[in-house]
């Protein structure tokens, strides 16, 4: 074997052991079965690779992200030149993405917790 061969060789074993070869040929067996051959089909590969849409969708998430930073931003300096506070340092986001209200204090030792708290 000749120097350009076993790096084909070497080549051939590393797409082959990372899954390459086997992704490669679902697509191309997608793209002999489509009934009706799709207009661009790099772009069908591509899509049929990284999932509907993903590298596009990601794209438009970070647009979108990037919009709503700016869009908090503008409206925290309107709340502070107003005079409101955000409070958002306060407020704990729970895992559904709904506010839950601050821990509750205990009661003082000795005191039932359903005993109203009175100021002397």
């Amino acid at each position: 074997m000749t120097a350009g061969d076993h790096k084909k060789e070497d080549f051939r074993k590393y797409l082959e052991k990372n899954g390459i070869i086997d992704a490669l040929t679902r697509v191309l067996v997608g793209l002999y079965e489509e009934p009706e051959k799709p207009e661009n089909p790099l772009e069908y590969l591509k899509t049929f690779i990284s999932g509907p849409g993903s590298a596009t969708d990601a794209e438009a998430l970070r647009v979108e992200n990037e919009e709503l930073k700016r869009k908090v931003e503008e409206l925290e300096k309107k709340l502070q030149a107003a005079g409101i506070t955000t409070g958002a340092e306060q407020t704990d986001v729970g895992p559904n993405g709904t506010s839950s209200p601050p821990p509750a204090t205990p009661p003082p030792a000795g005191q039932p917790e359903n005993a109203a708290v009175t100021a002397s």
